[in-house]
């Protein structure tokens, strides 16, 4: 792979990166030698779902790189900040990496990013966040690997419509409707937006009267889901008969709120979660949340790590699947009880 600057080069800089405040992640830093560095740039450590991405990306990348080359992975948490992200990648790629895989903190925000990735020639595989199509055509360099977000929604309708159609409990007041509470992502966020649009249209399309009482931020996070869950029973109490999660870690937090404040199990509301985290599936399979949509993290993470060894080895990237130019789409799966041990099995 060509570079501007040399493996020699870049090892100069390593004392001064060393100094550099970062957060989250344990550093490993380059050194120069016959390695291959692979940068990754994450929104924020505290996402479980990207954990274990991340966890499954080193293990198949370690598996499939064989005994002919050795890659070192270099984690970075930008705990939330795209400024922060911006410097991180800016150390990354002094420091000597031949590759980023970066999960943007603003998928609206990637220019500085790109800028300096192809300033340098080192190629980015963007991963879970997709950046807005013009982005991913500035420069061939750039990847994409994640999954469709109206399937996720649409599924998660689909999954809470066969049970509302199924169990007539879940209309606890028998009015013939379903009064519902949304714990959605992150404000402005793509992903978000559009899980928490199609959830509704799936519900709406199967012929699902719904009555929507709130909903609330809590950007991915089971601890915040769980005050936002509390504020919502407090107002509505045992009127919430569906709670809508867009992840698994909401879908929890709900649950943790239902616990905390001492509820029996006979009075918690239907809840649905996506990702299929790990967490998430032992959820399905104890039957406290019912059910998720498995967002692929194995095949995720095989599709980045297979990109990232074409890259370094010049060869291979026609053995890859793209879905379109540049970028590999996962498809998502319905998780219930029936079928959570079979996930719970890939997980591990």
């Amino acid at each position: 792979m060509k570079r501007k600057r040399t493996r020699a080069a870049a090892a100069g800089i390593l004392a001064a990166a060393a100094l550099l405040p970062l957060g989250g992640c344990a550093k490993e830093e380059p050194e120069a030698s016959g390695k291959n560095y692979i940068g990754v740039a994450y929104y924020n450590q505290s996402d479980t779902f990207l954990n274990e991405l991340l966890d499954s990306f080193r293990s198949q990348l370690k598996d499939m790189q064989g005994g002919d080359m050795e890659t070192v992975v270099m984690v970075r948490d930008a705990a939330g900040s795209q400024r922060t992200q911006d410097d991180q990648v800016k150390e990354l790629i002094s420091a000597g990496c031949d590759i980023l895989c970066v999960n943007l903190v603003d998928r609206a925000d990637p220019s500085e990013i790109i800028d300096l990735a192809r300033e340098n020639e080192v190629p980015i595989i963007f991963f879970n966040r997709e950046p807005v199509a013009e982005d991913l055509m500035q420069w061939d360099g750039l990847y994409y690997v994640g999954a469709e977000a109206e399937q996720s929604g649409y599924m998660q309708g689909e999954l809470a419509a066969d049970l509302i159609e199924t169990d007539s409990q879940v209309d606890r007041n028998r009015d013939g409707k379903i009064q519902y509470v949304v714990l959605e992502g992150e404000v402005g966020h793509q992903d978000a937006i559009i899980r928490t649009e199609t959830v509704v249209e799936a519900l709406t399309d199967r012929g699902i009267e719904l009555e929507k009482l709130s909903y609330q931020i809590a950007n991915w996070n089971r601890a915040q889901a769980e005050n936002r869950m509390e504020q919502l029973i407090g107002q509505y109490g045992s009127q919430i008969e569906l709670v809508l999660a867009n992840n698994d870690d909401m879908a929890l937090g709900a649950l943790d709120a239902y616990k905390n404040m001492n509820y029996t199990e006979a009075a918690y509301p239907v809840v649905f979660g996506i990702d299929g985290t790990k967490a998430g599936l032992e959820a399905v399979m104890d039957s406290e949340i019912a059910g998720t949509v498995y967002n692929d993290k194995e095949g995720q993470a095989g599709a980045m790590a297979r990109i990232a060894l074409a890259l370094l080895r010049g060869e291979g990237l026609e053995d890859v699947e793209f879905q379109s130019e540049r970028c590999v789409y996962l498809p998502y799966e319905k998780v219930t009880k029936g079928n959570v041990s079979e996930y719970l099995m890939r997980s591990r």
